[in-house]
Order: structure tokens, then C-alpha cells, then sequence
């Protein structure tokens, strides 16, 4: 049996079939919300639509009230379509709103400051590829002693950001005038692997200077190798120490060396976002870095950071495929 507001369709349909008038047209358009406040499906209104048709105009060809039924059986697929799209641009919605939040607490809690240390010119970029970055870097001084961590999650997102809020918990523990960079390392494991998916892993280069002696000291958890540039001879040193990766087991020993640096001496410490560049060519090889460290030597810190990062992107298409991660540490015995 009709319902009334399928009587009332009909009513509707019929006057203006009969004569086209706006005012049965804008109360057709009523109905739209009837149906909705009803929960009346898209391919219910279109047999609504037909049965009323039926009633209005009994003479139309067979072939057209086939073309009704096609419609429906169209309609059916359509709408199950349109709601499995309407609920993923819904979840697309909140998880925008998610990283947003997130963006904006990982930088305002990982927010950190380049110590304004004698004789030592440091530098830094750090740009993520998307909103969020999986690369930390973090600087701690006191008047003797410059350190700085440079990570990189294994991992993009929240689960990324709320890592890298464990180091940061873990770095602001330090004591940095008793803390060595292998003594730093195995404290932050400890802390990370307690608290980590068995899925998520870190990778961080954590160095130290003494300003006293001039002596870089370093210590690696599965870390990108930093480079060392020697100005008296002109050449490039590779900073290698053995450790496993932050996170992986809790009792793990990291190898400690260390460097004496003389004026015009400088250390990148970078992320994989640097060295694994890739071009139209494919990935760029070590020497290619270091011909662009080589163009901007005698710059200040920050000044070469800047040229490296605007080399590779440029190289890149102006498209950064990872987060981009570098930092310089350039011996400078004019800064006071």
C-alpha cells in the first residue's frame, strides 16, 4: 500500500506533467528532504518515481519502463559507492585534523636551540617530506661541552612523533657535563625499547665536543656516518662506530671515538634523507656530497647546511622524496 508521501508524490507529478508550472517543480524539490528525513534510498526514489508513472502516464512504451528498472539496479550500486566514498573522505577528514594536532605538538615539544658555543660555528636544516618529520635533532651545551643527537625513525606519523618525544624525554635527562655520547646512547636504548612497538626502530649519531681540548667525541646506533673535513689537507674522513639500532634489545654497548678538530675543520651529520638522494639518474653516491661540502668550505655552518640542502632538492625537482636531515659542526677560533 502507498504511503503518503508516495500519494503525495504522485499528486505532485502529475500536475506538473499536466503543465510545467514552477511552483510544482519547487514542490518536487520538497521532496528531497522528505525522503531524506526518511531514510529513503536513491534507487526507492526512482521506483517511487516509476509506480507514480505508471499511475500518470499508463500509455508509455514497455521499452521505457525497462529503462526505469536498469536505472534502479544502477542506482543500487551507486549508492553503496557513494557511502563507502563519503566514509573514507570522513576518516581522510579526521585523520587531517589527527596530523595537524600532532604536527603542532611534535614542534612545540621537539622545538630546540643552537647553542651559542666558542669557537664552534653550528648550522642545521631540517624539513620533512610530509607534515610530520621522522628526523630529531636535538642540541644540549653547557659551558665546556656541545652535544647534539641527530635521529631518524623508522616510521612516518604519530607512531614517529610520539618517538621521538621519548628521546627528546630521555635527552632532557642528561646530565651533559658526565654523559658521554656512548653512556648517552645506551641510556636512551633503554628507555625506547621499554617503551616502542617491536616494529619501530631508531636510528641516532650522538656527538659531543669539548671545547677545553677540541676534541669531538661520537658514538653511533646503526646511524649514517658522519663525514669529517680536515682543512689542512683538504680531505674527507668517514666517522664510523659500531652500535645497534635504538630500541632493538636493552643491554647494548656502543662504541665511543673521538677527533681532534682544528680551525677550519667541519663534521655533517646527516640523515639518510641526504645520502640517499635520488635523482632522475638514481641515488647520488658519496662523492657527489662532498664536491657540494667542497663549493661552500669556507662558508659559515649555517651557510653550508643551507647549500647542500638547496643543491639536493634542486637535483630532486624540488620534490623531497624523505625527510632531509643535516647538521655542521665547524671549528671557527675567530668566533668568540
Amino acid at each position: 500500500m502507498p504511503s503518503e508521501v508516495e500519494k503525495q508524490y504522485e499528486k505532485v507529478l502529475e500536475r506538473y506533467v499536466a503543465g510545467q508550472s514552477e511552483k510544482d517543480l519547487y514542490d518536487g524539490q520538497k521532496f528531497s528532504r522528505e525522503f531524506i528525513e526518511q531514510e529513503i534510498s536513491p534507487e526507492d526514489v526512482i521506483s517511487i518515481h516509476k509506480t507514480a508513472l505508471e499511475d500518470v502516464l499508463p500509455n508509455m512504451p514497455e521499452e521505457l519502463w525497462h529503462s526505469f528498472d536498469f536505472l534502479i539496479e544502477m542506482m543500487i550500486h551507486y549508492g553503496l559507492a557513494l557511502k563507502e566514498h563519503q566514509s573514507l573522505v570522513r576518516k581522510r577528514e579526521e585523520l587531517e585534523v589527527e596530523m595537524n594536532v600532532a604536527a603542532r605538538v611534535q614542534e612545540m615539544l621537539l622545538k630546540t636551540e643552537i647553542p651559542d658555543f666558542p669557537v664552534l660555528d653550528i648550522g642545521f636544516v631540517s624539513i620533512p617530506a610530509e607534515r610530520i618529520n621522522g628526523d630529531y635533532i636535538y642540541f644540549v651545551s653547557d659551558d665546556n661541552y656541545a652535544s647534539v643527537a641527530v635521529a631518524d625513525v623508522m616510521g612516518k606519523g604519530i607512531p614517529a612523533a610520539l618517538c621521538m618525544s621519548m628521546i627528546k624525554f630521555g635527552m632532557d635527562s642528561l646530565q651533559i657535563d658526565k654523559t658521554c655520547p656512548y653512556m648517552a646512547l645506551e641510556m636512551i636504548n633503554r628507555i625506547v625499547e621499554k617503551s616502542i612497538d617491536d616494529s619501530m626502530f631508531i636510528s641516532m649519531f650522538f656527538g659531543r665536543y669539548n671545547a677545553q681540548e677540541s676534541i669531538f667525541s661520537y658514538a653511533s646506533a646503526g646511524h649514517e656516518p658522519a663525514i669529517l673535513y680536515t682543512s689542512s689537507t683538504n680531505e674527507f674522513t668517514e666517522l664510523n662506530a659500531k652500535g645497534l639500532l635504538l630500541g632493538v634489545q636493552s643491554n647494548v654497548v656502543y662504541e665511543e671515538r673521538s677527533v681532534v678538530l682544528e680551525d677550519g675543520d667541519f663534521i655533517v651529520m646527516m640523515t639518510d634523507g641526504v645520502t640517499e638522494t635520488r635523482t632522475a639518474d638514481g641515488f647520488i653516491d658519496e662523492e657527489c656530497i662532498k664536491s657540494i661540502l667542497l663549493e661552500a668550505k669556507y662558508e659559515p655552518a649555517q651557510a653550508i647546511a643551507d647549500f647542500v640542502y638547496k643543491t639536493l632538492v634542486q637535483m630532486q625537482n624540488f620534490q623531497l622524496r624523505d625527510d632531509f636531515t643535516i647538521v655542521i659542526f665547524k671549528k671557527d677560533d675567530k668566533k668568540v
